[in-house]
């Protein structure tokens, strides 16, 4: 039980804060310097609420650290000490996540283990500033850990290591106040450095000095960051899973010690539950949008254990930039939003109007998906429009994305992309209708992409039509260009060409989908599935192809076999 964890003497943390305004240009100021004492007592650890595997602490015992993909023996060493083989490998060594593992092991030699690590990174001299160990985003996690993992780690304790651990945590928190106080957290990285100030303000005994800022800069973060439909302003789906792994303990942390909690923490969280589950797939995964990878299961199903009321998930997310069509057993997501913000746009794909398409528990059309840290060299190419399942002019990204190598405020980020983005929904009888344009190709070849997607009542069929139309004052591109159209399978479903130029579709649950396309000749081509739990996977795309000009339009489908019984939809 919660109140049963760690508690130690008084200190009034985050009480809540009313509400700023959103999108003020200086929603929440900290002065440039806080003195934070260290703690004298914990008054209570928060929950970690990420599973935890056993198999992981056995991999610990026996010198062996892996992380981001890779593995490091230590052979009696530090693991601190040695040349780290990637720097997200030290990251996560240093964000000491991984001490879950060792905290749920229930043996005796965890803790010694346990203390051991800890007490290394302790002894270690000061760490430079570039060293990945110091990133705000790794403070935080580190801060994060420590709270959680304190039973365990302060379990008879000696008095250094005691003392030592506790000027850590003081440590760690005034480098993160700095960070936001200046320019030193950026992104979704300002929301995880607050919460873990916020745990510590809650947490350690000398935490009522900080504890009112704190609870302002959260909810004007929050305020921020969550929009009104309950999407992440990045719109990447992975970013709103992992902060909710981190609200909800605080949440419960703030309810233990009998304090109020914040109105944006509990709008925020109340807000992000439907918006996930209106991107989840029949088999429980997260539509690949955005920088979403391989979704991590068992931490999605804890997140979503915790949310309070479970309606129909919505279908229309105006903020964040998702649509979704449901019927009976067969599923449509579409991503139908611009670019975040650039601070936001790290991770964010030049997919608009791609969608993905899911029958029960069987992924249909699919796009790549972020690749896993085995694969990150190949990130550039996943984010690219042909990534996706959607229309493709010259090759070219309906988004222009600054490579990796560009100077480092830009590196990664979205320059420029589609603005004008239109949405009609509509409902006619026996069908769902959804009616959609972007001009991210107006600049360069003066024409916008338009997409209808129509899923049939009974599930039983989803067209669609993609055509290009004269962009009002585009610049015309000098020659002409070729357009591709494709749609990614997912590896599950083996693909056919068919004699009659439909190309078939044998999904894993035995079922059958045709695809064809009016008046073209549909091909069939490699592709790459970076979303595997395992890693990277190939799989097969079909390719629609022709002149890209104004009025050029193709029409195309896919139907279930006919006769075939149509199941009933299925709640996930």
């Amino acid at each position: 039980m919660l109140r049963d964890r760690v508690r130690l003497v008084g200190a009034s943390a985050a009480r809540a804060a009313g509400a700023l305004a959103r999108g003020a240009a200086a929603p929440y100021h900290l002065v440039k310097s806080m003195a934070i004492a260290p703690p004298e007592r914990l008054r209570i650890a928060p929950p970690d609420i990420r599973t935890t595997d056993s198999t992981v602490a056995d991999q610990i015992y026996a010198g062996y650290f892996s992380f981001e993909g890779k593995t490091v023996q230590a052979r009696g060493v530090s693991p601190f000490l040695v040349a780290p083989p990637s720097e997200g490998w030290r990251r996560s060594l240093a964000g000491f996540s991984w001490l879950r593992h060792l905290q749920a092991s229930d043996k005796r030699v965890a803790l010694a283990t346990a203390q051991a690590l800890v007490g290394d990174f302790l002894s270690l001299p000061k760490l430079p500033a570039d060293d990945p160990a110091m990133e705000p985003a790794v403070v935080s996690r580190r801060l994060l850990s420590f709270l959680s993992q304190s039973p365990m780690l302060l379990d008879g304790a000696e008095a250094d290591f005691y003392d030592a651990f506790m000027l850590a945590l003081a440590r760690n928190a005034r480098l993160l106040w700095r960070a936001l106080a200046g320019d030193g957290a950026r992104g979704a990285d300002r929301a995880l450095c607050i919460i873990a100030l916020a745990e510590f303000a809650v947490c350690a005994d000398t935490g009522r000095k900080i504890a009112p800022h704190v609870s302002r800069a959260l909810s004007a973060e929050l305020d921020r960051e969550i929009l009104t439909d309950g999407g992440h302003v990045s719109r990447n789906p992975q970013v709103a899973v992992d902060l909710l792994l981190d609200l909800l303990p605080l949440r419960q942390v703030i309810a233990a010690r009998g304090l109020q909690t914040p109105p944006a923490v509990l709008r925020a969280i109340d807000r992000m539950m439907p918006m996930l589950r209106m991107l989840q797939h029949g088999d429980g995964s997260l539509g690949l949008f955005n920088g979403m990878g391989a979704t991590a299961l068992d931490r999605l199903a804890n997140v979503l254990a915790y949310e309070d009321t479970r309606g129909a998930p919505p279908v229309n997310a105006p903020y964040a930039g998702y649509q979704r069509m449901e019927a009976r057993n067969a599923l449509v997501i579409v991503d139908a939003g611009g670019p975040p913000p650039f601070e936001f746009s790290l991770s964010a794909h030049a997919g608009c109007l791609s969608f993905e398409f899911s029958i029960g528990i069987e992924r249909v059309v699919v796009n790549c998906g972020a690749p896993s840290p085995p694969h990150l060299d190949a990130r550039e190419l996943a984010r690219a429009t042909a990534a996706h399942s959607t229309l493709v002019i010259g090759d070219r990204s309906s988004a222009r994305i600054a490579p990796q190598n560009a100077p480092r405020w830009r590196a990664g980020r979205v320059l420029a992309g589609p603005r004008n983005i239109e949405v009609e929904r509509r409902r006619t009888e026996g069908e769902t209708m959804l009616v959609l344009s972007h001009d991210g190709y107006a600049r360069d070849f003066g024409l916008i992409h338009e997409r209808e997607l129509t899923l049939a009542t009974d599930g039983a069929a989803l067209f669609g039509v993609d055509r290009l139309a004269a962009a009002e004052g585009g610049r015309r591109h000098a020659q002409t260009s070729d357009f591709a159209l494709r749609f990614h399978i997912h590896p599950r479903v083996r693909v056919a060409s068919g004699a009659d130029g439909t190309v078939e579709l044998a999904l894993a649950n035995g079922e059958t989908l045709f695809f064809e396309a009016q008046g073209a000749t549909p091909e069939i081509e490699d592709s790459i599935f970076f979303a595997a739990l395992g890693g990277a996977r190939n799989c097969a795309q079909i390719v629609v192809r022709g002149t890209a000009a104004a009025g050029a339009e193709i029409a195309w489908s896919f139907r279930r076999r006919a006769g075939e019984q149509v199941p009933p939809g299925r709640k996930v």
